[in-house]
């Protein structure tokens, strides 16, 4: 990929609408503006009105042009964006024309990719900025927003800087063992593997809490054949979006569709009737998924028949949800508007309702749990991609401990240098310079 090219794309969603963007980006933006725009001087940071012409010189549209100069600009680079008239046709003229004097279709994410090279960004802020973008719910856009900010940055550099000061110092001992050193020096590194430890620690607890915030949780509705999930999620979508009868293996799919709570999206997925034995193999394939939707779900609504007496079936979705650790689970006992014959005393913290009839005590509950899973104010990892990075810098900081404290100090030396890898891998590459710099600028080594 050759960055000393310019290149151009549409900024804006495809469709039609008021305005659409078209950005210019490299050595020969301003060069190109002038040209469309037969001006002789275009103002940096103002907005100018022009007409816009073809290589023919024939007219294309009036618009604003603005031109961002470098390196005060989104990707560092000139950078020159025509915001036209709405519509595919207008857009793409303004495109030919720019390709015509020289430029070339921009890639895949270059614009960000190139802010990245020219120091505009991090790798935090451009999966930021990716995320940001598809993102479904009022929440993951302001715990986005703030890694726009920067926190997952700083929460990056902080650990960075205490890394580098122990290589820096661990270096420094195994090379300069003859030299004084600080006396409280191994206490101080004792100090900081403790405190990164923990940052770490609880970091990646908030982060796998809340893990379906970007995407969107997973709510899983699970209950023997006939007991109403179907009416549920139709309830719940407010349209007949499953099949219903009294018919049990109804439902033989998982059937999966996203509803708004509150300020959340979530993914709601009508399963199979669970039972423990059935000859259509249709039908027991149906049952695994629906077993399967049940571990990948982050809640789980478990519907029991209020008018029917528990039975092995009931039994066997308890037994389930009994062994679903670190899932929030909803029971619910459906079609109390009929005669009771279940036995609620097997149950606990369970809602009563009617899918015929209000089922809004049900969406009040769920909202509250997404609710404890979205306000916090921790620090939240936003991709699988990050996550691993943290997970893979905790257990190097783990595993230095032992040579810290036996005094394998190359050890340690190799556990801290691996963390430094894995955490910067968020945001930017690690540098062995980084660490010579402490180790001569703060410890006047060079001498």
């Amino acid at each position: 990929m050759n960055f000393d090219d310019t290149i151009v794309a549409i900024a804006t969603a495809n469709g039609i609408g008021s305005i659409s963007i078209v950005r210019v980006s490299g050595s020969k933006a301003l060069e190109i503006a002038q040209k469309i725009s037969q001006k002789t001087s275009i103002k940096p940071r103002y907005a100018t009105l022009s007409y816009l012409y073809n290589i023919n010189n024939d007219l294309i549209d009036e618009a604003l042009i603005l031109y961002f100069k470098a390196p005060f600009s989104f990707t560092g680079e000139d950078i020159v964006e025509f915001q036209c008239h709405g519509g595919i046709a207008v857009s793409n003229l303004i495109v030919d024309t720019v390709l015509a004097y020289g430029a070339r279709i921009a890639h895949a994410g270059e614009f960000s990719k190139r802010a990245f090279l020219n120091n505009k960004m991090d790798l935090s802020k451009a999966e930021a900025i990716s995320k940001i973008i598809e993102a479904r719910s009022e929440d993951s856009v302001k715990l986005l927003a703030r890694q726009l900010k920067g926190e997952l940055k700083d929460f990056v550099e902080d650990i960075r800087e205490d890394l580098l000061f122990m290589l820096a110092y661990t270096e420094v001992t195994i090379d300069y063992a003859e030299d004084d050193l600080p006396s409280d020096i191994f206490q101080k590194i004792e100090e900081k593997i403790s405190k990164i430890e923990e940052k770490l620690q609880n970091t990646l607890d908030a982060s796998r809490r809340r893990e379906g915030m970007i995407e969107g949780f997973k709510v899983a509705i699970i209950g023997k054949p006939n007991v109403g999930k179907s009416s549920l999620l139709n309830k719940l979508l407010n349209y007949d979006r499953a099949i219903i009868s009294d018919i049990a293996g109804t439902t033989r799919d998982t059937i999966e569709e996203s509803v708004r709570i509150g300020t959340h999206i979530i993914k709601i997925v009508d399963t199979a009737g669970i039972r423990e034995n059935t000859s259509d193999i249709i039908e027991q394939i149906g049952i695994e998924k629906s077993i399967k939707a049940l571990s990948e779900a982050d809640i789980v609504i478990a519907l029991f028949d209020n008018s029917k007496v528990i039975d092995a079936e009931d039994k066997k979705i308890i037994e389930l949800l009994n062994a679903s650790i670190n899932k929030k689970i909803v029971k619910v006992l459906n079609k109390c508007d009929l005669d009771n014959s279940f036995d609620k005393s097997i149950l606990n913290d369970y809602i009563e309702l009617s899918t015929k009839e209000n089922i809004n005590l049900l969406i009040k509950r769920i909202e509250n749990i997404l609710d404890e899973n979205t306000s916090s104010d921790e620090l939240t990892l936003v991709s699988k991609r990050q996550i691993s990075s943290v997970n893979n810098t905790l257990e190097n900081i783990v595993l230095a401990k032992n040579p810290l404290y036996s005094g394998e100090l190359e050890f340690f030396a190799h556990y801290i240098t691996e963390a430094l890898h894995e955490i910067s891998q968020i945001t930017r590459p690690y540098e062995n310079d980084e660490m010579l710099d402490v180790m001569f600028g703060e410890f006047c080594l060079g001498k």
